[in-house]
């Protein structure tokens, strides 16, 4: 089945063949499915990164990954740690449909970032076997994300802890735990 909805995109990114720019607030239907999506603005991964979300399910792109998310490219930590907070506030039970299928390495870091998390070391064997079966460990969804996500749980003494030892020293708060554990994912 294909959907002819135009080229929808961001509407503060200059794209040539962007037909109908989109920004928080706006909605989008497609009819053959029954739904109807709000556009979120998550900048950080990108200076003007766009979610859906609607029908408790999210697509956010490169924004939020399964135990992970996007690195900084042209927006700042500020702005990526605020628009995961945007995402982490939905609905536990919001499905979560991300860009890639980098599960298994986001573990891999999280256990590093949070060793003590139970419900880490629980996905970590739940989604390695899923994926030893050849099957897909997306869709998450936010409430897992919340228990597991060291970029959704700055707040977390152990990842506070573990992001102070990263840098090397005390950080003042969840902004800048945030931008350390970022930091060192991209060379983890």
């Amino acid at each position: 089945m294909r959907f002819n909805i135009g080229s929808r995109g961001p509407r503060d990114e200059s794209i040539p063949l962007l037909t109908h720019p989109l920004a928080e607030g706006d909605r989008i239907a497609i009819a053959a499915l029954g739904a109807q999506f709000e556009v979120l603005d998550v900048p950080g991964h990108t200076r003007a990164h766009i979610a859906y979300y609607g029908s408790k399910l999210l697509f956010c792109g490169d924004t939020l990954f399964a135990c992970g998310c996007g690195r900084v490219f042209e927006g700042t930590p500020p702005q990526l740690h605020a628009s995961l907070a945007k995402l982490a506030a939905l609905p536990d039970d919001t499905l979560v449909y991300c860009a890639h299928e980098y599960t298994l390495a986001n573990i891999r870091f999280a256990r590093a970032v949070e060793p003590g998390n139970k419900a880490l070391a629980e996905r970590e064997r739940a989604d390695t076997r899923t994926r030893e079966q050849k099957r897909p460990t997306v869709p998450s969804n936010i409430g897992r994300e919340k228990a597991t996500n060291p970029f959704l749980r700055c707040a977390e003494p152990e990842v506070a802890q573990s992001a102070s030892r990263f840098r090397g020293a005390a950080l003042a708060g969840p902004v800048e735990v945030f931008a350390a554990i970022r930091e060192w994912k991209n060379g983890f």
